[in-house]
């Protein structure tokens, strides 16, 4: 389905809603983008080459840095793959795995660590090369078979990439032998790179692929036009990476609900004690600001009213349950108490969508992963009542997924800077250069 229906759809919704007499804020309307769908319909794929840029850079076991722990980046571009190899194409694949820095660079980066998985996973013999540039990429992409695909070695072991460097997005065109692209890498959209950028100059044709349409359909969609009430839960250690999303989310949700670190900042500029809680000093004008512009918008901003503290930041420290009023001296809060969970809980399996980034605690500790657990089953819940319900990358994806909650979900976005720029408003440079529908 495209973008517009869905934004119709959004649109439709919210205005049955009684919240949509209020007004809001709507990002720039951004034209919609060529999908892989209608790109095999404005050229014949069948024995063409297709450069399509990949995010698979999946997380690897730490004892022998080459067995796959998690296969979400994996899985979720089989569709895409699969439609490229039914149409016919020859797909040369691009794709980065780590960050690499100076060589020699470890196995653990190379992108044949990918390639038998890969291949079963769309059941075609992918074959790799270790590099992406010159005449013997050339020679590999030039004879692939029809529906055949050619893995490319790691495009950040080159320089030029991460800098978009002109001739390296040349030189990586050429060595593709194609004229058509797809970029199916959400993660990286917000990345000015030549492999998700500057490679696009060099193409007749870019296209999003289906998880980077999906993607954008459910990010874009849910906040610019979405059914009431909109709710945007926000956690996380500090304030400082999450006001831009904040900021802007204000002028386009009914209820905005915070979580994690960031919140003794803003009980700070309410005056409250904080104990030893990590605190932003100098962002406690910008929390007061905040909650005044979401209070003269008419948002309800929802601050946990109680908390668990510890004794210390450890697994195994001592914690209580305290009012946000009586957190004691040399006591740090680390998740949101029961009462808030309650309070969260309730209001938001009233809404009907909802755009979830950031943990309410430190889950990583079994003790303070209540707090981040409620939620997501919140979430669930709210999802079997007909609500959308998004997880924007990052720690809260960990989060459902440890919580077994994936599937209860709308959407889980694989972008975690990407999605929190594009929820921020901002254009995406791999998004902005794909050709217009």
């Amino acid at each position: 389905c495209c973008l517009l229906s869905t934004m119709l759809s959004f649109a439709k919704a919210a205005a049955r809603s009684p919240s949509a007499a209020r007004l809001f804020h709507a990002s720039p309307a951004a034209a919609e983008k060529l999908t892989v769908e209608g790109l095999a319909s404005k050229a014949d794929l069948s024995g063409q080459n297709v450069l399509i840029r990949l995010d698979l850079n999946v997380p690897l076991s730490k004892e022998d840095g080459k067995t796959i722990t998690n296969e979400k980046r994996l899985t979720s571009v089989v569709p895409t793959l699969k439609f490229l190899k039914e149409q016919g194409a020859k797909t040369v694949i691009a794709t980065h795995l780590g960050r690499p820095k100076e060589e020699p660079f470890p196995d653990s980066m190379k992108t044949s660590v990918v390639q038998q998985r890969l291949s079963e996973l769309i059941d075609t013999d992918v074959q790799y090369i270790d590099d992406c540039i010159g005449d013997k990429v050339k020679s590999a992409s030039s004879s692939l078979a029809p529906g055949g695909a050619l893995l490319l070695e790691n495009v950040r072991f080159h320089k030029g990439e991460t800098k978009n460097h002109a001739d390296f997005a040349q030189a990586l065109a050429e060595a593709s032998s194609a004229r058509l692209y797809v970029n199916d890498a959400f993660g990286t959209a917000h990345r000015a790179h030549a492999s998700t950028a500057g490679v696009c100059a060099h193409m007749d044709l870019n296209a999003a692929g289906y998880l980077m349409e999906k993607e954008l359909k459910y990010l874009k969609g849910a906040v610019d036009a979405p059914s009431r009430p909109l709710a945007a839960v926000i956690g996380g250690a500090k304030v400082s990476t999450k006001v831009p999303v904040i900021e802007s989310l204000l002028d386009k949700c009914d209820e905005v609900f915070i979580g994690g670190g960031m919140i003794f900042t803003f009980y700070r500029a309410l005056g409250k004690p904080v104990g030893a809680s990590m605190v932003e000093e100098d962002l406690i004008p910008l929390a007061k600001d905040l909650m005044e512009k979401a209070a003269a918008k008419g948002v309800k901003f929802h601050l946990p009213s109680d908390v668990i503290v510890a004794d210390k930041f450890a697994a195994d420290a001592d914690a209580k349950v305290v009012s946000v009023d009586e957190i004691p001296d040399g006591w740090m809060g680390l998740d949101i108490g029961a009462q808030s969970m309650t309070d969260f809980s309730s209001s938001l399996k009233a809404c009907k969508t909802v755009v979830w980034n950031g943990p309410m605690g430190v889950f990583e500790f079994e003790k303070f992963s209540k707090g981040t657990f409620a939620v997501a089953e919140a979430l669930g819940e709210a999802t079997d009542h007909g609500a959308v319900t998004i997880i924007g990358g990052g720690d809260s994806v960990a989060a459902v997924e440890k919580a077994g909650l994936g599937p209860k979900m709308s959407h889980i976005s694989t972008g975690g800077g990407a999605s929190l720029e594009l929820l921020e408003g901002k254009v995406l440079p791999g998004v902005d250069v794909l050709t217009e529908a």
